[in-house]
């Protein structure tokens, strides 16, 4: 009878953490827009759109064990093919509800495309291979501007349609039963709701036998296999998942600037991105939302920052802003590493293997 009790107890109290947290997501943009203006708001909203590229190489690193460093590419494939299909480079204007499942499609094809050539490589024989993919997408977009026109080179492609939902443009106030919303509010509304679906996925492929493969794989593949695992296909699986995710973050972000060049797509935001798993916690879904929140805040802090800290520490000393900025960021993650070399949120069976106890 008292554990009965004790399950009814913690059940109300997840009910009422999530209701909570619930009020708190509703309500954060305007206090945020509130107390710190839209700058900051803005900046939440590109929090959101990590977070959901996190979850995708979650899925990769964490869950299946492949260290991807090209991540990033995805990302663009989904930017341009937003961008391509909603702006006048081919006088094509389509709706976002049918970009958005074409650029995860095709993002999700470049995730099988990369992972087909890759099955027998680990580590970081597969992080070089990945890092060179991802640096040839980049690439390639830079330079598909001759003989034919197609993405306006390092010039990028403007004039993007803003977001658009039931004929509704995200880009201007809404007035909602005589409520004004504003752009960014929208979009942060927008933007929640997919990272919540991605989140709900997530969460599902973890708790299913796919996910159990895939931390088969990660832990050891050649008993993975002997267990009857087909570890071909679903390490391919993974990289497709992965890479859809980061399609349908691409194709937000097109229609959130309205605008895309191969500069936002550098090998230091794959790097960004797999701090944020790292970080975080590899696996552990809480865990990598943390880290896609904190590496998305701190380093706008830092920039914030950097001008009365060389004052204090440095004193006449001139230092670039940017790299004090990178600077302290760069000993923000050290710090973190050498007391919580597991991450800040790790899964429990992480947790154990660096206690040293049995997983």
């Amino acid at each position: 009878m008292m554990r009965f009790e004790a399950l009814r107890h913690d059940k109300r109290a997840a009910i009422a953490a999530t209701v909570l947290i619930g009020i708190l997501l509703a309500v954060a943009p305007f206090l945020i827009g509130s107390a710190a203006g839209s700058t900051w708001l803005r900046i939440v909203d590109f929090a959101l759109l990590y977070i959901m590229l996190a979850l995708g190489l979650n899925i990769v690193v964490g869950f299946a064990g492949l260290l991807d460093m090209g991540y990033i590419a995805f990302y663009a494939v989904g930017a341009y093919m937003y961008a391509l299909l909603a702006s006048p480079q081919f006088g094509l204007h389509l709706p976002m509800w049918a970009i958005l499942p074409a650029g995860a499609a095709v993002a999700g094809i470049f995730g099988v495309l990369l992972g087909a050539p890759t099955l027998r490589l680990r580590g970081d024989y597969l992080a070089i291979v990945t890092l060179g993919f991802g640096e040839i997408i980049r690439i390639f977009l830079n330079n598909l501007n001759a003989p034919v026109n197609i993405t306006n080179g390092p010039q990028g492609i403007s004039g993007i349609d803003p977001i658009r939902i039931g004929g509704v443009s995200l880009s201007k106030p809404i007035d909602l039963f005589g409520f004004t919303l504003p752009s960014l509010h929208a979009y942060y509304y927008l933007f929640l709701a997919l990272a919540l679906a991605i989140v709900f996925v997530t969460i599902r492929l973890e708790n299913s036998r796919i996910g159990r493969a895939w931390v088969a794989i990660r832990e050891d593949e050649i008993a993975a296999k002997a267990c009857g695992i087909n570890t071909r296909n679903i390490k391919l699986l993974a990289f497709a998942m992965g890479a859809s995710f980061g399609g349908v973050a691409g194709g937000l972000f097109a229609g959130f600037q309205a605008f895309v060049s191969p500069e936002s797509f550098s090998l230091m935001e794959s790097v960004m991105v797999l701090c944020m798993v790292v970080l975080g916690g590899m696996g552990n879904i809480p865990g990598v939302i943390l880290g896609g929140i904190l590496l998305t805040i701190l380093p706008e802090l830092f920039r914030h920052g950097a001008g009365p800290v060389q004052q204090a520490v440095f004193g006449k000393i001139l230092l670039d802003p940017e790299a004090l900025r990178m600077l302290l960021f760069g000993l923000a993650l050290i710090v973190v590493m050498l007391y919580r070399p597991a991450g800040l949120w790790p899964s429990t069976r992480r947790r154990r293997e660096f206690k040293g106890g049995a997983a």
